[in-house]
């Protein structure tokens, strides 16, 4: 026994020994890929990360309207600190994070005091009159932006600036015009689930405060007063942009037309729905969102014609700096283009990467590089706080980390040997030039691939092909043709330019047609949490930003990120926001709908269960549900009863039965047996979404918290597993069966497009 104590004791203190010799040699590394982050000054970037931080704070975390000055003070007091610090780095570095943080807090309640404006508060059918600001044609009918000038009687603080309006008609209209019609007006509508696309709180920072639809006759009216200047030149830019987009369109026809538009102007209208699922299922509908990889060639194009033409004057190539001229006149080419294809903010924030860019050889500084990445992302994210919220600013700055990072491994010259022969150097450069289409391809998927699942539940596992087919013909052929025939439009020239590029289109969407037919083409993923998403997020920054072997801090948040993400919570019951319609797991296993969800809803219930079924293949009674003139019943797979109740006198025996009763209506207070989800829920929470367990249920609600935020009104929550009193509802938000809206609110093409770079 005292062998064995005196052996177990010499390994314990050669552990201890050896434990004791790890920690100051892992110390030392640290030290060490901390100075050098510090020699390659990589540690400016983090100043983004800090700023973004103090944005998602305020939108994850503020509840009501915080004063302005408590951040700015903050930072002040943080900033106060540095001429101190000179001597201590790292505390150096923490309250310049500090104040970096702060300051994005302020950035967010600046710009959300500064786009306020009336949002609708229920259902309204009346007449509205307003100038159009935007006009965007559809295969049928077109979508409106109208500045309100009067609407249903309403006073101007509760009357929306502006609304979204969509007309089947398809009148002779242009923006600009001031109109009178009658419209049906809702507020825009919230997430259809928990976690899911707010709609409401992107259309709250466009200003926008009602969608609908215009009914009846529209008629065209002198305004009664003079628009705003800016305003008469954003609807003429609209304008220009509308008659540029028929006039590409019917040069090449069909959807190839469309898409060759879309490219130049940014307007989608005309793209119809089995193109966009081709070009989604290829992997290449960012090529359609004015976006990075637009920005990137227009500026190329420019700058590669400008120097070339001035090349050819001696005197030009000898004396002047062609390459800093050359770049001007690309910044002021992308800026062009960038105010024609309408400006949105998947393209500003391109726009502000690539100036920057390309200022950066004005002043003989590397292009590309993580400081002027953060850079932009610190200039784009000050101007709209919440664009870090969506997938366009996740994927694009991503993708862009992800090939700065990686960019001494595709370069194109990995084949290319010193001293080689002419063949063999030609052999070399077209075989670099493969590899780098596709390593670049497949860095920037890598990169954006966790935003791109957490916001659409998708995953192209055949994107590499598609964008090592078609992208050639995008930077070879149609961005060319893009640049060339906005320069010969004016002289009316432009035809047989937009013909070129149609044919380039044809071939890109032969070969997106091509791909969307093999088996798989699109998996459809489980929607997972955003606590997944934040350690992804966060592995992709400690694996791109710094410089030394620090990065491989990545791999714990990374691995533990696809940990959560592969087990997501799953919900056995989905009920939309205005108890309609719900969406009940079978003993199949799989969600069925029930009563009359839209369709828009239906199939982000099922995407986000990781179910690839369209809307109509989910309807009916697969799941043993039934429905009647006063409501429809289902079974969970464990036999608890759902009810959806129509009509009042369902009450009676649902109250008795149902282990969950779902209405748009109010339930009486006698109802005491069932899960309740009635108008009161609703109007306090939104959507919800139910997990069956063996006690009872967990919900989960699209509202996740009582917080006061700007974008929806305020209403007083209420317990979802008690009954309530039938008393009036004051909120002004309710919406019952006779104002419930007979349309979908949101289509597919509200949801955010799908930039890359």
């Amino acid at each position: 026994m005292q062998r064995i104590g005196a052996r177990l004791a010499g390994g314990a203190l050669a552990l201890v020994g050896r434990r004791a010799a790890v920690l100051p040699a892992l110390r030392d590394r640290v030290a060490g890929g901390l100075a050098r982050e510090v020699e390659q000054r990589r540690l400016f970037p983090w100043l983004a990360v800090a700023f973004g931080t103090g944005i998602l704070v305020y939108f994850a975390a503020a509840d009501g309207t915080p004063f302005l000055a408590a951040p700015l003070v903050g930072a002040g007091l943080a900033l106060a600190t540095v001429p101190f610090l000179g001597a201590r780095p790292a505390a150096l570095a923490l309250a310049l994070a500090v104040a970096a943080g702060f300051l994005g807090f302020a950035a967010a309640t600046w710009r959300v005091s500064q786009v306020a404006a009336p949002i609708l508060a229920r259902t309204t059918i009346g007449p509205l009159t307003g100038m159009i600001e935007a006009l965007d044609e559809r295969e049928v009918g077109a979508r409106l932006v109208i500045r309100v000038e009067s609407f249903a009687g309403l006073a101007p603080a509760v009357r929306p600036l502006r609304v979204r309006v969509s007309f089947r008609k398809a009148p002779p209209l242009r923006p600009g015009d001031f109109v009178a019609a009658t419209a049906r007006l809702l507020p825009p509508p919230e997430a259809a689930r928990p976690g899911g696309y707010d709609f409401a709180r992107d259309a709250y920072f466009q200003g926008i405060g009602a969608v609908g639809s215009l009914v009846g006759a529209v008629s065209v009216q002198a305004p009664p007063a003079p628009p705003p200047l800016q305003l008469r030149l954003a609807a003429m830019l609209d304008d220009a942009r509308n008659a540029l987009t028929r006039r590409i369109a019917q040069a090449e026809g069909g959807q190839a037309g469309a898409v060759a538009a879309a490219l130049v102007t940014g307007k989608r209208g005309l793209i119809g729905p089995a193109t966009n699922d081709a070009l989604r299922a290829a992997g290449i509908y960012h090529v359609v969102s004015i976006s990075g990889l637009h920005m990137v060639l227009a500026a190329g194009v420019v700058f590669w014609l400008v120097r070339a033409l001035l090349a050819l004057v001696p005197y030009c190539a000898l004396f002047w700096p062609i390459k800093k001229i050359a770049a001007g006149f690309a910044m002021m080419g992308v800026t062009a283009y960038c105010a024609f294809s309408g400006w949105d903010i998947a393209a500003e924030r391109s726009l502000i990467m690539t100036l920057i860019m390309l200022g950066a050889i004005l002043v003989d500084r590397p292009a590309l590089s993580m400081r002027n990445l953060a850079l932009a992302a610190l200039i784009a994210l000050a101007r709209e706080p919440e664009g870090l919220l969506g997938p366009s600013f996740q994927m694009s700055f991503g993708a862009v980390a992800g090939l700065i990072a990686c960019a001494r491994l595709i370069d194109g010259h990995l084949f290319v040997r010193p001293g080689a022969g002419r063949l063999e150097r030609l052999l070399g450069t077209g075989l670099s030039a493969v590899t780098g289409t596709l390593g670049t391809t497949l860095v920037a998927q890598v990169a954006t691939a966790p935003f791109a699942t957490y916001h659409f539940q998708t995953i192209q596992p055949f994107g590499l092909i598609g964008n090592a087919l078609t992208l050639p013909l995008v930077s070879l052929v149609v961005m060319p043709s893009a640049v060339i025939g906005i320069l010969a439009y004016p002289f009316a020239l432009d035809r047989p330019v937009w013909w070129l590029m149609g044919q380039a289109v044809g071939g890109m969407l032969a070969i997106s047609r091509w791909i969307a037919g093999f088996d798989r083409a699109t998996l459809v993923m489980p929607a997972f949490g955003t606590g997944a998403l934040t350690l992804l997020a966060m592995g992709l920054l400690l694996a791109t930003l710094p410089a030394s072997r620090l990065r491989w801090l990545a791999l714990p948040p990374v691995l533990l990120g696809l940990g959560l993400a592969a087990a997501p919570e799953r919900y056995d019951l989905y009920v939309d926001r205005q108890g309609g319609g719900a969406a009940v797991r079978g003993a199949d296993g799989r969600l069925w709908a029930l009563g009359s969800p839209s369709r828009f809803v239906l199939e982000q219930w099922l995407k986000a269960d990781g179910d690839g079924r369209r809307a109509d293949q989910v309807t009916g009674t697969s799941a043993g549900g039934h429905c009647d003139r006063l409501g429809c019943t289902a079974r969970l797979p464990d036999g608890r009863a759902v009810a959806l109740v129509r009509d009042r006198r369902a009450f009676p025996e649902d109250c008795t039965r149902a282990a969950v009763l779902i209405t748009a209506l109010a339930a009486p207070p006698t109802c005491l047996g069932p899960l309740l989800i009635d108008r009161r829920v609703l109007t306090a929470h939104g959507a919800v979404a139910l997990q069956a367990t063996r006690s009872g249920f967990t919900a989960s609600y699209a509202r996740g918290s009582d917080r006061s935020v700007p974008w929806r009104p305020h209403s007083t929550a209420h317990s979802p597993a008690t009954p309530h009193r039938d008393t009036p509802d004051t909120s002004g938000a309710t919406i019952t069966p006779e104002t419930e809206p007979s349309g979908p609110e949101v289509t597919p093409g509200d949801a955010p497009a799908e930039p890359l770079q």
